[in-house]
């Protein structure tokens, strides 16, 4: 018995939605090598709340000294009838799943359970695994020496059920939702980020493994990306027994053509098998490129033919049990598009067709959006968030383009903002603050309205509501209403993993909540007026995408808005000389200036680039928000030499890439995520990349020093 493996994806799940189960145990004793376990307890978390519980008592085997009766109460006729270590542990693993298991000072507990684990003769595998006793101190190091009570005690938390094993499992669990804000606060908030900060604790995981408790450290970057690698690359994580359509369709060949055609479209399938006969005792198939072919032949006079006619003998099969990939190169390989699918014994159990391959890898790729839009409270939308990170490791494995990774990323975030604001809905009506007071409209801004999000990826988002008129309250009390929504989406983004944005650009604060008059005259004054921080706010308003309610309304705000700023030839000005102040990351020599060994691929790199594209669809009316569509579109304009702008729109790609991968290994390391790639990671060809994308953004003064007013 072993704890099932947690899949290192969830290395970038929100501590908020953790798929954790809080754990302890009662034992004979404090010595983690000799002393048993007499009870397990356990509770899972559902969210922000505690879930189902498990309990079992486990007869030890050896007589409960006294001492230990009397701190947790139980002796040997309570656990004289109770299962032994085998079987309990069995059941409890299987209880547990593929979660991570919490306790306080849960190092104990596990090495308690590894030591009854070698007595059994069982297999053991530790748990991914938090400590809420590290997870306390990291916030609070100030604390003395920590139990379970002052930890409590410091943050609020009822303690009841004492020294029994579902009681303190209870009560660690609710120190654990209470940690988590605290956590997040500090920039701790994801799991792998968390495992990271418990493992600086050197002095403290010295002391307990010199005890023989078990220290947890998380899976390294190695075996993540290998596992990535293993699971998240289709073919090799499906076997076709998975894909398969059962049972077979099976056809008589003496049968007409019509009738299997007939059988087909009933059952919505684009094969049959056909039986055996005297001429030959293999099974065949039929297929309806068979059909089709059938008919350009012989007119309607095939479908009364037999069907046995039209049949392919043998049939080309796959076992049950293979991997994916080898059905993909059987059918490549031999020209086929459907396969018989045979069990152990060789009996045909299903039928296996090109169709259900792609069907079944479309339904993996959506299925992060399908998910999001059906999470029913914040912890759940946490969940499907943490599995971006998935989706984007088996893209990049498969040399998937890093725009059209940034796209997904991109849409799911609206998709994602768009679910948070449906669940604030939800609550404010749930608190009797009633339904929206006016019709509104959410919209992402910046990178999420432009499509090149990556997994950096932070709040901007704004909201515009309609106009009141005389009957329908003041516009404080509309506000107010607007207000709250806006905090609770902005609560909401955070818990599950999109942060709050550290400029401020949210719908919970007042600027970036308006009613369409006021957006009218926001946006008039930043074209007029064109401060700085003016043009900082048009960069992220000009690429917003409206996602929620009533987008018409928002559509027709930023239509107006641009064509203000295309008339607006000094406000261009100051856009087109913003945009071309930069520092190339390239000094003497083409050396690359680092910090810390990395190097930011944002601020030198990709934001010249977006930002000059930007000038330009401005300027000339164009309309499209993302910058290798604003580039095609100067390209078509002859704004600049075509090669120039086909140089920045590669540029583009190579230097997304760059970012996009570091943020992917940075994710597994529990490290901060951000735009700064670390050059000495980089292979040759990925540095000789690296420097030829940055000589090119000096063009970016090519594409800006053409008339922008055309």
């Amino acid at each position: 018995m072993s704890f099932p493996s947690v899949p290192h994806k969830l290395s970038a799940a929100p501590l908020a939605s953790l798929p954790g189960v809080v754990f302890d145990t009662e034992t004979t004793g404090l010595d983690a090598a000799r002393d048993r376990i007499i009870e397990i307890g356990a509770v899972r978390l559902a969210g922000a709340g505690l879930g189902d519980t498990y309990s079992t008592l486990v007869r030890p085997g050896i007589p409960i000294p006294p001492t230990a009766t009397s701190i947790h109460g139980l002796g040997d006729a309570d656990v004289a009838d109770a299962p032994g270590f085998g079987e309990a542990a069995a059941a409890f693993s299987s209880w547990v799943g593929a979660s991570v298991v919490i306790g306080f000072s849960v190092g104990f507990d596990l090495a308690v359970l590894k030591a009854e684990h070698d007595r059994a003769e069982l297999g053991w595998s530790a748990p991914r695994s938090l400590d809420v006793r590290h997870l306390t101190q990291l916030v609070a190091p100030e604390l003395p020496e920590l139990s379970l009570e002052l930890a409590a005690e410091w943050l609020g938390v009822e303690v009841t059920g004492r020294h029994r094993a579902l009681g303190d499992a209870r009560v660690t669990a609710r120190l654990y939702l209470a940690l988590v804000p605290k956590l997040r606060e500090r920039g701790i908030a994801t799991l792998a980020q968390a495992e990271r900060a418990c493992r600086a604790m050197t002095e403290r995981m010295d002391t307990e493994a010199a005890a023989g408790w078990h220290v947890s450290g998380g899976p390294d970057a190695a075996s993540g990306m290998a596992e990535y690698a293993r699971i998240d690359s289709f073919p090799y994580r499906h076997r076709v027994g998975d894909l398969m359509r059962a049972p077979p369709l099976i056809v008589d060949g003496a049968r007409p053509l019509n009738e299997a055609l007939t059988r087909m479209v009933g059952e919505k399938v684009s094969s049959l098998f056909v039986k055996p006969d005297g001429d030959d005792p293999t099974l065949g198939i039929v297929t309806e490129r068979d059909v089709l072919r059938a008919l350009e032949s012989l007119g309607a006079d095939a479908l009364k033919t037999p069907v046995a006619h039209f049949t392919t003998r043998p049939l080309v099969t796959v076992a049950r049990d293979e991997f994916a990939y080898r059905a993909l190169t059987r059918m490549a390989g031999r020209g086929f598009r459907h396969l018989g699918v045979l069990d152990a014994e060789a009996r045909l159990v299903g039928a296996l067709s090109a169709r259900d391959l792609l069907r079944q890898r479309a339904e993996d790729a959506v299925s992060l959006g399908d998910s999001i839009d059906a999470a029913e409270d914040p912890a759940a939308l946490g969940r499907v968030w943490s599995e971006l990170t998935a989706v984007a490791h088996a893209l990049v494995r498969e040399d998937v383009d890093a725009r059209d990774v940034a796209a997904i990323a991109s849409r799911e975030l609206r998709a994602l903002t768009r679910r948070a604001c449906e669940l604030a809905e939800q609550e404010l009506k749930a608190a009797g603050r009633g339904g929206a007071p006016r019709p509104y409209a959410l919209m992402v801004l910046g990178s999420g309205g432009r499509g090149e999000s990556l997994l950096a990826m932070d709040q901007d988002n704004a909201i515009v509501y309609a106009d009141g008129s005389a009957d329908d309250g003041a516009d404080g009390e509309a506000d107010a209403w607007f207000e709250a929504l806006g905090k609770r989406i902005a609560d909401i983004l955070d818990q599950v993993g999109v942060s709050y944005c550290k400029g401020g650009v949210m719908a919970s604060n007042q600027d970036w909540r308006q009613p369409l008059s006021g957006w009218r005259t926001t946006v008039g004054s930043w074209i007029t007026k064109s401060r700085p921080q003016d043009i900082l706010n048009c960069d992220i308003f000009f690429d917003a995408a409206p996602v929620y309610g009533d987008t018409a309304m928002a559509q027709a705000l930023l239509s107006d808005a641009r064509d203000a700023a295309q008339s607006a030839g000094a406000f261009l000005n100051l856009l087109q000389r913003n945009a071309a102040e930069f520092t190339s990351p390239l000094g003497w020599f083409g050396q690359l200036k680092r910090d810390n060994g990395r190097v930011d691929l944002k601020a030198g790199g990709i934001m010249p680039i977006f930002s000059a594209a930007r000038v330009v669809a401005l300027a000339n009316g164009v309309a499209e928000r993302s910058t290798p569509g604003r580039l095609k579109a100067a390209r078509a304009l002859g704004i600049a030499p075509p090669e120039t702008i086909d140089n920045l729109v590669e540029a583009h790609r190579i230097l997304l890439g760059l970012i996009l991968q570091q943020q992917l290994a940075d994710i597994g390391r529990g490290l901060a995520l951000g735009n700064k790639v670390a050059v000495g990671e980089l292979g040759a060809l990925e540095r000789k990349e690296l420097r030829w994308a940055l000589d090119r953004i000096a063009s970016v003064g090519d594409l800006l020093g053409a008339p922008l007013l055309r």
